[in-house]
């Protein structure tokens, strides 16, 4: 099995700092539900326990990301590139910004992306009660198309008790990718209960793609897989919300439930969603330790 995992590279876009059940509190009831490992979960871990836990699942590529809300940072992207100048070739950071600071947030993005590497801005609306189509956002969207980096961010109901609607895709991320055409869009979270509407945003617009972070791969939706085994092939993305869920959890059940199953992905469409269109979509690296591996 382990060899199999390595045919192609994994990347997970959508992951966290080790400690993020404990440092969100609004999270906790989604960890407890989850059945999350609270020693990943709630407790700080090395650049090198986070390599281990992915050489682990066979993961080759993982996108973390530091975490604002109004008022603080719960994980500065300082915080974050500690693990990405470790392993630059396997951890890449996506940054998070004050969104009430419109000037400094498009300053902070500018200086990770071009002194850091970072790959991408990820926000988290719910944390802010502010949707995507939210004026604080549109300098940010210019920065992101300047730096050619997707923005990232949730979609779907919000598991912590905060308000739902800023996490629909329509109409706001149908909206900001009509007013902002060249902004590259990755929609986390699948989007249930719009998981239609999701994929028909993705489907609509070039630049829009769907991650399948927080979600255990028994559990995507099914708009989302016949959407992945259609016209969105080259639009989806894994994703596993770690340490929510466990990367080896997640890719295990890639495999046992979505591969050469009924339900599950057609032929040609496990290799691109698992990180080819990752790799393409946030420009990130085929590093030497996959090239190694997938020869085996």
């Amino acid at each position: 099995m382990a060899d199999q995992k390595w045919r192609y590279p994994i990347v997970d876009v959508w992951a966290n700092p080790p400690g993020l059940g404990a440092a969100i509190p609004e999270v906790a009831r989604l960890f407890e539900y989850s059945h999350s490992t609270p020693e990943i979960a709630d407790k700080w871990r090395s650049p090198e326990d986070v390599i281990a836990y992915m050489d682990e699942a066979g993961i080759s590529h993982m996108c973390m990301s530091a975490w604002s809300r109004p008022g603080k940072f719960v994980f500065s992207n300082e915080h974050v590139a500690q693990y990405t100048r470790a392993y630059p070739d396997r951890i890449f950071g996506l940054a998070a910004v004050d969104l009430h600071d419109p000037v400094k947030a498009v300053q902070t993005l500018d200086h990770y992306v071009k002194k850091e590497g970072f790959v991408g801005l990820r926000v988290v609306p719910w944390l802010w009660n502010l949707p995507p189509s939210d004026a604080h956002y549109w300098p940010l969207y210019v920065k992101c198309i300047e730096l050619d980096i997707p923005f990232l961010t949730q979609v779907g109901h919000t598991a912590p008790a905060c308000p739902s609607e800023v996490g629909r895709p329509i109409p706001h991320i149908d909206w900001i990718a009509l007013k902002f055409p060249d902004l590259k869009i990755i929609m986390g979270h699948i989007g249930a209960p719009w998981a239609q509407e999701t994929a028909l945003v993705a489907w609509k617009h070039k630049n829009c793609y769907i991650d399948t972070s927080a979600w255990s791969p028994k559990y995507y939706d099914k708009e989302f897989i016949k959407f992945a085994n259609t016209t969105g092939r080259d639009k989806v993305m894994f994703g596993t919300n770690w340490p929510q869920l466990g990367f080896k959890a997640c890719v295990d059940r890639v495999n046992e439930y979505l591969v050469g199953t009924k339900d599950g992905f057609r032929d040609g469409v496990v290799e691109p969603f698992m990180g080819r269109n990752a790799l393409r979509v946030l420009k990130l690296p085929e590093n030497r330790t996959m090239q190694q591996k997938s020869r085996l």
